[in-house]
């Protein structure tokens, strides 16, 4: 299907595609402050049928996207793909039950046109080109080397640090959007050796079975690597990863497969350009101050209703009976009432300066 048809039909299997990513996101984004990322994570993860409806959902983001490659032209469907992180907000704010900030919109249309700018200029100068063997284990050498350095420490805990916690992510969202481009330079590999009906007889064929196994790998890598790095929250780690993922691939195609940016040295100006832009919207997200603390948790310190100032008061007595006994002041001795003696007035009887009864 070619014409005017050809591209309505990829514009709205890139938006199909668009959608799939943003709620696999958010899916991982509430899994992720969901978990404690202690040890037992990544079993309790793959335990969740929310888990297994996430990797569908990116699954089914990435069909759409290669059945839209199959109908437009890649300066068509990859800039519109970018409009994941546009739709992965509002989802995100609504599932949450608030809105989205004007900072999250302000660095997300910043790295929507960093992002869209980027991929404009890196598409592939020399179609059906690929790595060779060497080059394709050495890239996955050196990306294995190098998602091991960005997604190396320990996962972010409450107390150790806000900041820190958002910087570990951003290296694990890094590490996510390598390996996802790598497995895309790697597959762009083995679709060409399967065009090639593999001759070579049987040594074709084992190093068509290891790129499928470096592939398998790279992908699965870089969704685990997304979920922890959604620990730090959504909009920020979504960014970086929809960034990494083709400056990879552009890089591998740029150093290895003689690939270069569109219209030359004004693409490449526009490349650099439309990353500092891109930066600028990264930067931005991650300066979002987080989502407000669960109301369903119970406070350190509980309080009771409001008094008639506004302020609350303690949970503590007189709500609250104490079994410790305050010592008080001492009870005052109560009045006895006795019988007056025989030689004594009867109380009443005679007050003083009273004169005594007539005696009948």
């Amino acid at each position: 299907m070619n014409g005017p048809d050809g591209t309505v039909l990829a514009v709205l299997l890139s938006l199909v595609s668009a959608a799939g990513y943003a709620l696999a996101a958010v899916a991982q984004a509430r899994l992720a402050a969901d978990s404690d990322g202690g040890r037992g994570a990544l079993r309790a993860l793959l335990a969740r049928g929310g888990w297994w409806g996430a990797v569908g959902l990116n699954a089914a983001g990435a069909l759409a996207h290669v059945a839209a490659l199959r109908y437009g032209p890649l300066t068509l469907v990859q800039p519109l793909g970018a409009l994941t992180l546009v739709a992965a907000l509002p989802v995100g704010a609504y599932g949450a039950r608030r809105r989205v900030t004007r900072p999250e919109w302000r660095g997300a249309l910043w790295t929507l046109a960093g992002l869209v700018g980027l991929i404009s200029v890196t598409g592939p100068a020399k179609p059906g080109e690929a790595l060779d063997p060497t080059e394709a284990l050495t890239v996955a050498a050196a990306t294995a080397t190098l998602i091991a350095a960005l997604a190396s420490g320990r996962p972010h805990r409450e107390g150790r640090g806000r900041a820190r916690g958002r910087a570990r992510g951003l290296g694990h969202a890094t590490a996510s959007g390598i390996a996802s481009g790598v497995a895309s330079a790697l597959t762009q590999t083995l679709t060409v050796a399967l065009a090639r009906e593999l001759p070579g007889g049987g040594a074709r064929w084992c190093q068509t079975a290891l790129l499928a196994g470096l592939i398998s790998g790279f992908a699965v890598s870089g969704l685990l690597l997304s979920q922890a790095a959604y620990r730090g929250g959504l909009a920020a780690p979504l960014a970086v990863v929809n960034l990494a993922n083709p400056a990879a691939a552009a890089v591998i195609g740029v150093a290895l497969l003689g690939e270069s940016f569109r219209a030359g040295a004004w693409g490449w100006l526009v490349a650099a350009v439309a990353s500092l832009v891109a930066a600028r919207g990264v930067v931005l997200l991650t300066t979002v101050p987080g989502p407000a603390p669960d109301a369903r948790r119970p406070s350190a310190t509980p309080t009771g209703p409001p008094t008639a100032s506004g302020t609350p008061v303690s949970a503590t007595p007189p709500f609250q009976v104490s079994p410790v006994t305050v010592p008080g002041p001492a009870p005052t001795p109560a009045r006895t009432t006795s019988r007056p003696r025989p030689d004594e007035p009867a109380p009443g009887a005679l007050g003083p300066g009273s004169a005594p009864a007539p005696v009948g």
